[in-house]
Order: structure tokens, then C-alpha cells, then sequence
């Protein structure tokens, strides 16, 4: 079907806005209510919200689809509109979400909270510290963390906090920050844990996903990214967690993303990686995907207690070795 052509305008924005427009951009470049309803008639555009117009209906990436509740509810609520929590959060780019989030917004003056058309606009007591982010106001890191970790899983709150330590957006001192700022707030008292638990290695928010299961079932990593170094002491692979066997051995568990793992050179370079680990006859090497969580913990627990308590294996010599601290 041949689409109505659109001011280029428009699809500067809708490029920038996850693919949504609002009704004052629409009227400003043209673009009526006649001629909107007609786009919707033909199935060309959707409408998500109240003043909003998605112009690329059809699936989404998981990423595309965060992006898409963020900007519906900016888009929504109009220029004064605040990203806060988890929308926030996907303003900052940060990883370690729900495949799925609430779209959400806070508006100046605010004496309470209301949802319309399944967005929310929120109420919160605290002044909110914001920055400009792709030209809209989004509320300071710390402050979407402090609102968003209260009312995320356990696993992904981790997972949330583990990316941006990883990626330097915040340093420790600043996740104690966070920690301070999300004192009282409902939902944290199951999650000051998290704090302790959020670790700069993690470099995923799969492997988050791992360790959090590990944890619950009383075997956390002794290592994460355990290197394994040649002769000449370069670094030829990383194990995701390890944990310590007897006789100088090492049991590691490798988290594969099926998105990323799943391509040729991936593909390659984890089956480098695993040649590597298993070649120092040192290291046994467990291998999960996203559809072993829930079970890797009690599976890495069975292999440690059958390895440290059954007979000792003998190392086998190698032109590899581990660095292990």
C-alpha cells in the first residue's frame, strides 16, 4: 500500500521520538485533524494516547518498545511533562529493564497521582532535579534510580544498578547516594540488599540475572570474569562467575544472551572463549542461556557440593593458565 507522504518535519521528529508524534508537532507542520483521522483510517498511524500518534504501527524491538512508553507519555502530557522511574531510566539509555514498562510522567505542580489512557502521571513529594535528554525534561540518574529500584523486581532493580556501575554512569559513592535518596520510599525495604549486591564486572544485565540466582541459592561467584591468561600473559578469555573447587581448580558458568550469542561470529568467539577455559584442565565450564534462570543457582549448588566433596581430580598440565586473585 503506497503511504501518504509526510513532511520531512515530521519524520525528523518521529525518528528522534521512537517513531510518535504529538498533536501540537502534527499542527505545526501541517498536518490537521482531517488528515490525521484519515492516517489512522487507513491503518497508517495508531493512536497509543491522547495526543499521540505512533507514525510506524507494527512490532517493535524490545528496546524500540521501552523507548515508545517513554516518549508516549512525554508526548501525552505535553512540554511540562517530566520523565521519572523506569522511563526515566530508558531516557538515560540504561540497560536492565522490563521487556515492558509503564509510561510515565510527573508534571510540575501535581497534588496527585491520575492515569489516563493507561499513562501515569505521577505526584512526588521531593523537588525533582531534571536534565534535558533528546530535548525533553527527564529527572537526574540518581533520582530515576532512587524512584525505580523500589518497584522493579529484585532481579532487574540488580540488573539496573550492575549497568550503570558498569558503564561508569555512576561510581560507587554514587550508588550510595542512590541508596540514601530511596530510603523510605515503598518498595525499598525488600531491596536495600541490592545496593550491596550491584557489582561494576557484570556486563550484562543476563549475567545481573545469573549471579541474583546464585545468591538466592546460597552459592555466590567467589569471581566474577575470572581471566585466563597464555604463557606470555595476555588475557585469552573471561568466565562470567567462578567459584573455587579443591586442588586449585575453578568451576565457571558462562550466561549466553540468545539475541547476541546467537550470531556467526558470536558463535565464534564462544567457542574461542570455552577452548580456552577448558584447555588449562583446570576450570569445568556450566554454560546457560536466559532460559536456564531460575535454576542456574541450584544447578551451580549441586555441581559444588558433588566437586567438593567427591574424589580429587588430578591437574591436567597446559600451556594455559588462570589468573585468579
Amino acid at each position: 500500500m503506497r503511504r501518504t507522504p509526510l513532511p520531512p518535519q515530521i519524520l525528523r521528529l518521529a525518528r528522534a521520538q521512537a517513531g510518535l508524534v504529538s498533536t501540537r508537532q502534527c499542527d505545526a507542520a501541517g498536518i490537521g485533524p482531517t488528515v490525521r483521522r484519515g492516517l489512522v483510517a487507513r491503518r497508517e498511524w495508531t493512536r497509543p494516547g491522547r495526543g499521540v500518534y505512533d507514525t510506524t504501527p507494527g512490532p517493535r524491538s524490545v528496546d524500540d518498545g521501552r523507548r515508545a512508553a517513554a516518549w508516549t507519555a512525554l508526548l501525552a502530557f505535553g512540554p511540562d511533562a517530566v520523565a521519572v522511574g523506569a522511563c526515566a531510566l530508558v531516557m538515560h539509555r540504561v540497560a536492565g529493564l522490563p521487556s515492558r514498562i509503564t509510561p510515565e510522567v510527573a508534571m510540575p505542580g501535581a497534588d496527585r497521582r491520575r492515569t489516563r489512557d493507561q499513562i501515569v502521571c505521577r505526584h512526588f513529594d521531593t523537588d525533582l532535579r531534571t536534565v534535558l535528554v533528546a530535548g525533553r525534561r527527564v529527572v537526574a540518574l540518581d533520582l530515576a534510580l532512587a524512584q525505580a529500584v523500589p518497584e522493579l523486581s529484585r532481579a532487574h532493580g540488580l540488573a539496573v544498578l550492575d549497568d550503570v556501575l558498569h558503564r561508569g554512569l555512576l561510581d560507587r559513592s554514587g550508588l550510595d547516594r542512590v541508596h540514601d535518596l530511596a530510603r523510605g520510599r515503598r518498595g525499598v525495604a525488600s531491596r536495600h540488599e541490592l545496593w550491596a549486591f550491584a557489582d561494576a564486572r557484570s556486563e550484562s544485565p543476563l549475567e545481573s540475572f545469573a549471579r541474583l540466582d546464585c545468591i538466592d541459592a546460597g552459592v555466590p561467584p567467589d569471581v566474577l570474569q575470572l581471566p585466563v591468561l597464555d604463557l606470555a600473559g595476555r588475557v585469552r578469555a573471561r568466565g562470567d562467575m567462578a567459584w573455587r573447587l579443591p586442588h586449585g581448580r575453578w568451576l565457571v558458568a558462562e550466561v549466553d544472551g540468545r539475541e547476541v550469542h546467537g550470531l556467526p561470529d558470536a558463535v565464534y568467539a564462544d567457542r574461542s572463549r570455552q577452548n580456552a577455559l577448558v584447555g588449562t584442565g583446570r576450570i569445568d565450564v556450566l554454560r546457560f542461556t536466559s532460559h536456564d534462570l531460575g535454576r542456574i543457582g541450584t544447578t551451580v549448588r549441586g555441581v559444588l557440593a558433588r566437586a567438593r566433596t567427591g574424589d580429587p581430580v588430578p591437574p591436567i598440565r597446559s600451556s594455559w593458565w588462570f589468573d585468579g586473585p
